[in-house]
């Protein structure tokens, strides 16, 4: 472990819900929860106003709107937030070569690599200028913890939350880590937790004297070994800049089971296009494909079919992918699927049996077969708005959708820049009405207006 605080770990401030509400000024100081909407949706994100009720991520949203039912519940908008995320990144990337994330919103940065930081002091104002700069750029804000290890690192910006900065001088560590909850550290979770509680081991400090033949007895040598390490603040692994994607993967949660299994093979080869769209974006093949199936009883299976190479032909993993499906049973409903390519590589094996394949089944992914299919498109479908989502009216300008139902649509005018906007409600046909694209969270360039419409000062009212 090294002798400076120059690991950084950054974590950004309930990230979901932080750009909703930097996006919408009515939300604001608000509780705000971000998830899905359905009956089995659950919580992606919860603004800090929200988890004072005790919302956090991960609840079913049902039990969430049980416990705050007057809060802002918002569909995500990914796009978004992967758009905010990039800023972020690069603000990393400035700071060092070797940044690692860890999600959207979570990252990894060896500011010694960088030559950024190489004492306490240093590390410090780096530290101080990331938050300074995140905010400026994105209007958000953001948890610094510095340590001279990525556990510690880790430890410590969650110490800093929200919108805080924590260095842990070198030296301190053991002190620091002893009273704290064996849950606090890295591979600790409910199960090894209770285990632990049950021999009579709570703390980070009692792992520490239980020593490594104890821990090994009760936990296995990997793991013993691991805990004591960490119990004794020793943590070795390196900032890794990129990480081999081991598997690409998408799945859906149905709000209805499926018990049609007809309906099943069509949400299979759905599922298995977006998967081969995903590999075709990373400019990756695969050669096993993996079925994942979470039946009525919570019930999940997992099948999986290895090809001779790899592949990124979306007629050949639909091809398996229902394969795969005809050896499950879904006679009492699935509530969840899920289509996966692993084993992946960066070039595809050309496959004459798997080509014949593809030509059997048509060249096109299934999807766009499926628009040939015309009876059900004759009559223009009532068009979706979800909460949340950014609309722009031909006289009111920019807006949020709040709500709909009823064949009716309610939305909030107003934008990141505003005030506080004003409500109206619209048939969901209205033409006036049309989906937009987010707007910036902070002004683009200085002198640069913003198109508002006559959003700001528009009564609530039908139209």
């Amino acid at each position: 472990m090294r002798s400076a605080p120059t690991i950084l770990h950054l974590d950004m401030d309930a990230f979901f819900a932080s750009v909703e509400q930097a996006s919408k000024p009515s939300l604001r100081g608000k509780a705000v929860v971000v998830g899905g909407l359905g009956p089995r949706g659950v919580v992606a994100t919860a603004s800090y106003e929200a988890r004072i009720f005790g919302v956090h991520s991960a609840m079913p949203m049902a039990q969430a709107r049980r416990l705050a039912p007057n809060a802002a519940y918002l569909v995500p908008r990914f796009a978004l937030y992967r758009s905010v995320s990039e800023q972020v990144m690069a603000l990393l990337a400035a700071l060092s070569p070797l940044v690692e994330p860890l999600s959207l919103d979570e990252a990894f940065v060896d500011l010694e690599a960088g030559g950024t930081a190489w004492d306490e002091r240093s590390a410090r104002l780096a530290g101080q200028k990331l938050r300074a700069d995140i905010r400026a750029v994105t209007g958000l804000t953001g948890s610094v913890g510095l340590a001279a290890s990525k556990m510690l690192a880790k430890i410590a910006s969650e110490q800093a939350k929200p919108d805080g900065l924590v260095l842990i001088e070198p030296g301190t560590e053991r002190a620091l880590l002893e009273p704290l909850t064996v849950r606090t550290l890295p591979g600790v979770g409910p199960a090894t937790g209770d285990h632990l509680r049950r021999a009579g081991i709570h703390t980070v400090g009692e792992l520490a004297e239980a020593g490594e033949d104890e821990l090994v007895r009760l936990l296995g040598k990997a793991h013993g070994h691991a805990l004591f390490a960490m119990a004794l603040a020793r943590d070795e692994r390196p900032v890794v800049a990129e990480r081999e994607t081991k598997s690409v993967s998408v799945e859906d949660t149905y709000d209805v089971d499926i018990h049609d299994r007809v309906r099943v093979g069509t949400e299979v080869r759905r599922l298995a296009d977006r998967c081969v769209r995903r590999l075709r974006a990373a400019g990756l093949s695969g050669r096993t494909i993996v079925l994942k199936v979470r039946r009525y009883d919570f019930s999940t299976l997992t099948r999986s079919e290895t090809l001779r190479g790899p592949t990124d032909d979306p007629a050949v993993v639909r091809e398996a992918a229902g394969r795969l499906l005809d050896s499950v049973d879904t006679t009492g409903g699935v509530r969840l699927l899920g289509v996966g390519v692993s084993g992946l590589a960066d070039y595809t094996q050309e496959d004459l049996f798997a080509q014949a394949a593809g030509r059997d089944a048509g060249d096109t992914p299934y999807e766009e077969d499926e628009t040939a299919q015309t009876p059900e498109r004759e009559a223009p479908a009532e068009r979706r708005w979800p909460a949340g989502h950014d609309v722009r009216h031909s006289v009111y300008g920019h807006g949020w959708v709040q709500g709909s139902g009823l064949g009716r649509v309610t939305v909030r005018f107003e934008t990141p820049l505003s005030e506080p906007g004003r409500v109206r409600t619209f048939r969901v046909g209205d033409p006036a009405l049309e989906p937009a694209e987010p707007l910036p969270l902070v002004p683009r360039a200085p002198g640069e207006k913003e198109d508002v419409g006559a959003g700001g000062g528009v009564d609530a009212e039908s139209s």
